[in-house]
């Protein structure tokens, strides 16, 4: 194959923004360079030529947290499916989750996802182990070259993976040197608030009252916990999707090298309130629960201030018959991994923060926290997982636009002047939204390794 020659795109890359030229061959970046070029100086006989003039080029985004859902819950999306869904987003990597059925805790059934992904996955993957009660010995086995980390479920959630045994936690935290994911809710508070609830509410709990059974106490009281663990003894903590002005107190602003606590949100955080789930009948209810207009506004704030350190989506289908019912019978999650870079940087554009921090947060940062192997960054002899974007459209998301195998989208109705033009894998075109059938089926996807922190 011939050398692709990405000309004349607005490059993003390391914080800056510039003008520039890229050039790929055998799957990797070989050059970098600003300035602007004329095409009509190129040797188009030697180069595969993409005109990138006016279009925004940036890393591939990595996704640390998602859910696909794969194997035993397919009837919601599967790997290829929600791998395909990815790409369209401009999504080149994804670490998924372990409350599948069956859950993955031991080392054959991460196994198994693995062999999965690398028949029919469109984007690269890895793949997350959880913690069990008892299950220590297996996430002392897993190769650190391979694995991003572990999974901590401090609140129960879709599986049921949670954790309760204080010494299997405080175990955990001594002894594992890699990055410990942290699902942080109060399971005790959780408890006493549906208690309340079922007094208040004896026939049905309405499903907008999500926020007060998994409060803003649940989560403060859990994130606060395992923050001080980390501290105590050192670990590796990272919190996933912080939903309150209360956690963030608890976090330290600034850039992420040589914190040793690290938090992410996710973009339903960013541009809901607590009021959607009723208004959606239920579509944006999620764990942890989305909270008020006044936490919104401190997330995207702390977006900004380094406090969030990373955007993921904790894209997580369910059919929409799944959906229907009250606080405690309808399913928690949304689809979103398709969405979350247009409409991020739609919210830069709004003026929350700099596009820079857009890939900083969701390519740059996810590649220094996990220690990846040349991904996130736009530089020489890194993997060439590219993305275009043009940043001059007016797209009114539909749920007919939906790849996800759900078919809705808790975003349908919202407009974004950023759509994903082309999404590059490893050095090959993967997504095109030119083209009548977009995906090319020319993917590449590989397991996603990682150097030992």
């Amino acid at each position: 194959m011939k050398p692709i020659l990405f000309s004349n795109g607005l490059i993003f890359n390391d914080g800056f923004r510039f003008i520039g030229t890229i050039v790929v061959s055998g799957g990797m970046i070989r050059r970098v360079d600003s300035g602007r070029i004329d095409l009509r100086d190129v040797d188009t006989e030697a180069y595969d030529i993409v005109d990138c003039e006016g279009k925004m080029v940036m890393p591939g985004v990595i996704d640390e947290h998602v859910h696909f859902r794969d194997p035993g819950l397919t009837e919601k999306g599967d790997i290829a499916t929600e791998s395909r869904a990815a790409i369209a987003g401009g999504v080149t990597t994804y670490f998924d989750m372990p409350n599948t059925r069956p859950a993955t805790t031991t080392l054959e059934a991460w196994e198994e996802k693995n062999a999965r992904a690398a028949e029919v996955s469109a984007a690269n993957y890895a793949f997350f182990i959880g913690a069990t009660n008892d299950n220590l010995d297996q996430l002392m086995k897993a190769d650190p070259t391979r694995v991003p980390g572990v999974k901590l479920f401090l609140g129960s959630s879709t599986g049921n993976m949670l954790v309760d045994d204080d010494s299997a936690i405080s175990s955990l935290f001594r002894s594992f040197k890699g990055v410990i994911a942290c699902h942080a809710e109060s399971e005790q508070i959780i408890a006493a608030s549906r208690e309340a609830l079922k007094r208040e509410y004896p026939g049905v709990i309405p499903v907008g009252l999500h926020h007060i059974l998994r409060s803003r106490q649940a989560c403060a009281v859990a994130s606060g916990h395992a923050i001080e663990l980390a501290r105590q003894t050192g670990a590796r903590l990272h919190l996933m999707h912080v939903t309150t002005a209360d956690e963030l107190a608890f976090l330290t602003p600034g850039p992420l090298a040589n914190k040793r606590v690290t938090a992410e949100t996710c973009p339903h955080y960013l541009l809901f309130d607590h009021e959607s789930v009723a208004l959606t009948g239920g579509l944006t209810k999620c764990n942890p629960a989305i909270k008020t207009a006044d936490d919104r506004d401190a997330l995207l704030r702390a977006v900004n201030d380094g406090r969030i350190d990373i955007i993921a989506t904790d894209h997580a289908p369910h059919l929409t018959a799944q959906k229907q019912g009250d606080a405690l019978t309808a399913a928690s999650g949304m689809p979103s991994v398709q969405f979350s870079l247009p409409l991020t940087l739609q919210l830069a554009r709004d003026g929350h923060f700099a596009y820079e921090k857009v890939v900083e947060r969701m390519c740059n940062n996810p590649a220094l926290l996990y220690n990846i192997d040349r991904r996130g960054f736009l530089r020489p002899n890194y993997w060439a997982d590219i993305v275009v974007v043009d940043p001059d459209t007016d797209l009114g998301i539909t749920d007919g636009d939906v790849v996800s195998t759900c078919g809705w989208t808790p975003f349908a109705g919202m407009r974004t002047s950023f759509a994903v033009e082309q999404t590059w894998v490893n050095g090959r075109l993967a997504y095109d939204s030119r083209r009548p059938e977009p995906f090319t089926g020319d993917q590449t996807a590989l397991a996603v390794r990682f150097s030992p922190l």
